[in-house]
């Protein structure tokens, strides 16, 4: 063998619970509607608490 180093490139799942975390989180950040800078995720535009209530069903082991 040459020496040559093997990478596998193999992505793991995402769990789904730390998924909707972060569709979630991207959508805060880059919100203009109201979700950016609010305290509570109830407090958001309608997409951003959409987003939070997959979480939370996620989290809850309610979503698949």
């Amino acid at each position: 063998m040459s020496g040559a180093k093997v990478e596998s490139r193999v992505r793991t799942a995402e769990l789904p619970m730390l998924r909707a975390y972060r569709l979630w989180f991207e959508h805060t950040r880059k919100c203009a509607d109201g979700c950016k800078g609010k305290p509570k995720a109830q407090d958001g535009c309608e997409t951003g608490r959409e987003l939070w209530g997959t979480y939370r069903l996620a989290r809850a082991g309610m979503a698949s």
